[in-house]
């Protein structure tokens, strides 16, 4: 079992005290966190088969993307001009291409993904999407950790709803990894506009049966409550609970048009949380802003996402944080409802409650896994500050990032993925992107021509 010491350094712990050290210390043996404190507490170095010197360097837990598409970075810069928050942008810019996706599309596309997330300090991420299998055995590839969710949608569809189903659930009974690296949930599209009622209370049954988590699209467009309240005279969010799907664990993305009503629901739910997308939402163009700061007042685990790099067009989750915390100073119109500190935590801590997986991630504490990131404080936009927190979160950058390590096996080495060369990632899935855009062409054009044949 291999030991490591990182000493000197800036410490965010992120802990229940939201402790820190100006300078500190940390050790972790094998895949857990051994030690930590104050630097004069350091111990003998001579004990330790690892040992990094991170004088100008910030160390917090490894932060968590509770909300994304690893595949859809193939559909990175297709989306310009197209709101992926209404099911028009979404399904013009975004459905149709993906009836072209094939397995072999997959890895070379999460593979880039992880490489790029791991680079800018993530260790786990909560997935939802299609070939789950693909991404879990890449994700496991890359060293990094997931929730997968595995996409479901139904559009009108009752044979292929009930098909998503079933392999949803046989996703869930044969994947969860034996290390925990991998978890296996429920990922019903959306709602109403694309999964049928009859469908949703199969998946709760389903999944409550199987013990996984519930991750979908809530209150992201104006199509969810439009259903429901022509229906049922109310919204998504209070449809839903009337159909008992938040008696298990749900975790929801976007959540931009929640009433005082649909917070309620959240609160008063056994286990409920938000990813809050900024970015994406932002560039999507809808008017609504997720109520993060009603949300965290109700007691609502409030968590950061990227979503997909077609909405958002990047993983980089301090720009995330920075985003998150302008947005909400935008929407309750006051400086800095949330702190840099809170936003930290919401990328870190708050992100594993949502997940799950709070008790061993998303905070340094001794005994929990060694998921740690190292930022570079030394380069443009950092100075001297009284809190480091708000210098990352409003002047670095995920590419500030130096190191990283996953379970206590260092992913990154000075700013250089260790598995696995990133000029080879990158190189694979260039060519994985001509073969898809080119077969999204061909599909394209013998389905025009058979439209053209029909009338």
């Amino acid at each position: 079992m291999t030991s490591t010491l990182l000493f000197n350094a800036a410490i965010l712990t992120a802990d229940s005290d939201d402790s820190d050290f100006d300078s500190g210390w940390i050790s972790f043996h094998g895949t857990q966190i051994a030690g930590m404190g104050p630097q004069e507490t350091c111990p003998p170095r001579e004990g330790f088969d690892h040992v990094h010197d991170l004088t100008g360097h910030l160390v917090m837990p490894g932060i968590i993307n509770a909300h994304t598409h690893t595949p859809m970075i193939l559909f990175r810069g297709h989306a310009e001009g197209q709101s992926l928050l209404t099911m028009k942008g979404w399904y013009n810019a975004i459905r149709e291409p993906e009836l072209s996706l094939v397995a072999d599309d997959i890895p070379p596309a999460v593979a880039l993904s992880c490489a790029e997330m791991a680079l800018s300090g993530t260790t786990t991420f909560c997935e939802q999407y299609f070939f789950a299998d693909e991404i879990a055995r890449t994700v496991s590839e890359a060293g990094l950790k997931a929730v997968i969710a595995y996409g479901i949608v139904q559009l009108g569809d009752e044979e292929r709803g009930a098909q998503e189903l079933a392999a949803a659930g046989d996703f869930a009974r044969r994947q969860r990894s034996a290390d925990g690296r991998i978890i296996p949930w429920f990922g019903p599209h959306a709602p109403y506009v694309d999964n049928s009622e009859a469908l949703l209370r199969e998946e709760v049954a389903l999944a409550n049966e199987l013990g996984c988590g519930m991750h979908l699209h809530m209150a992201a467009g104006p199509e969810d409550n439009e259903i429901t309240q022509e229906l049922y005279g109310t919204t998504a969010t209070v449809a839903l609970e009337k159909t008992g799907f938040f008696e298990g664990r749900v975790h929801a993305a976007h959540c931009l048009d929640l009433s005082d009503e649909d917070i309620e629901v959240f609160a008063r739910a056994p286990v409920a949380s938000v990813a809050h997308c900024a970015s994406a939402a932002m560039r999507s163009g809808r008017p609504s802003i997720c109520p993060v700061v009603p949300l965290r007042d109700a007691g609502v685990t409030v968590a950061l996402g990227t979503d997909n790099v077609a909405a958002n067009n990047s993983y980089d989750m301090v720009a995330e944080m920075r985003m998150a915390g302008l947005v909400a100073t935008y929407r309750q119109g006051e400086a800095q409802p949330v702190s840099a500190r809170d936003l930290v935590r919401m990328a870190t801590i708050e992100g594993a409650k949502a997940l799950g997986i709070e008790d061993s991630t998303g905070s340094l504490e001794v005994g929990k896994a060694a998921d740690i990131a190292v930022f570079d404080m030394r380069g443009a936009g950092w100075s001297e500050t009284p809190d480091p927190a708000v210098t990352l979160v409003y002047s670095g950058s995920g590419r500030d990032l130096r190191h990283l390590w996953v379970d206590g096996e260092q992913i990154v080495r000075d700013r250089t993925l260790t598995r696995r060369p990133y000029k080879e990632i990158r190189s694979e899935y260039t060519a994985t992107y001509k073969t898809f855009w080119d077969r999204v062409a061909q599909d394209k054009a013998q389905r025009a021509k058979k439209e053209m044949a029909s009338q």
